[in-house]
């Protein structure tokens, strides 16, 4: 419902930031559908289906490394898009444009999932069931190929290290621009305590501040625990049964970072409110208008 609704283009976003957030929202989308809805959902009511075939649970593992990655990913290039567009006006009319936009995310994507191609290659059967090989397991040379070793560690590098990085770096120059910003444009109006003149510009940059921080800085919030888990932080200091139910949170958390969105641009968009409530009322007015209409 939030692709559609974005992708109606009537939230009051510009062209640019819309695509951004449809294709973040499309990215969020297939984490669930391949991690949430068949892996985990999958394994808890349904243990033994096709898709526990070699072929399928190997494709489905790479679908998932590339949907994470793009999720990871589009929300730093749309970082990155919105402190251009508020911290270097030189470079705004030439870089949010939704040609730039389109141009940016099919590469990023195009990159991301050409990367995680190699993963199909770590995977073997686990079982021969009628000449059908059924289930996956790593291959002995994933932990001792040199190549298979650097490319693991490449991975966790470039997600989520180097976003965690620039997310944090993006955020902090976009703030400390609007706040520096502010006071000088309030010095030259003339703004004191006492007067509150309103500023449709510093409006704006204040609901794209909101909605870049919360973005963001949710996805911080939930992917500090997967982070810690990936390195082993908390190895040391946990037994057995604690360090599992911290792993099974951390992913729990990381999962739900995909989740959190949506909410996001309910809480921080009125114009998104007002179309998810249009959205919501459709059906239940063209039911009543049908039923009416049948009575009469």
């Amino acid at each position: 419902m939030a692709i559609l609704i974005l992708f109606r283009g009537k939230c009051g976003l510009s062209t640019c930031t819309t695509r951004y957030l449809v294709a973040m929202a499309t990215g969020d989308l297939m984490v669930i559908i391949t991690d949430v809805i068949l892996r985990r959902f999958r394994s808890y009511y349904y243990p033994l289906c096709f898709l526990d075939m070699t072929l399928v649970c190997t494709v489905i593992n790479v679908l998932l490394r590339a949907a994470i990655d793009c999720s990871v990913w589009l929300t730093v290039v749309f970082s990155f898009d919105r402190f251009v567009a508020i911290c270097c006006q030189t470079l705004k009319t030439k870089y949010c444009t939704k040609k730039t936009a389109a141009v940016v995310l099919a590469t990023t994507c195009t990159v991301l999932c050409s990367k995680n191609v190699a993963w199909y290659f770590r995977f073997k059967s686990k079982r021969i069931i009628n000449n059908v090989p059924w289930f996956c397991s790593n291959k002995n040379s994933y932990f001792t190929d040199p190549r298979r070793v650097a490319f693991t560690w490449f991975s966790m590098v470039l997600t989520p290290l180097i976003p965690f990085a620039l997310i944090l770096i993006l955020n902090a120059l976009t703030v400390r621009h609007i706040f520096m910003a502010s006071r000088v444009r309030m010095a030259l109006r003339g703004q004191s305590k006492g007067q509150n003149r309103s500023d449709t510009e510093m409006e704006s940059r204040r609901k794209s501040m909101i909605l870049l921080l919360t973005i963001s800085g949710s996805f911080i919030l939930l992917w500090l625990l997967y982070i810690l888990y990936l390195f082993d932080a908390l190895d040391p200091h946990l037994d057995g049964n604690a360090y599992d139910i911290f792993e099974q949170v951390a992913y729990m958390l990381r999962n739900l970072s995909c989740c959190t969105n949506t909410f996001i641009y309910v809480a921080t968009q009125s114009k998104f409110r007002e179309q998810f409530k249009t959205a919501v009322k459709y059906p239940v007015a063209s039911v009543t208008q049908f039923i009416n209409k049948c009575n009469n």
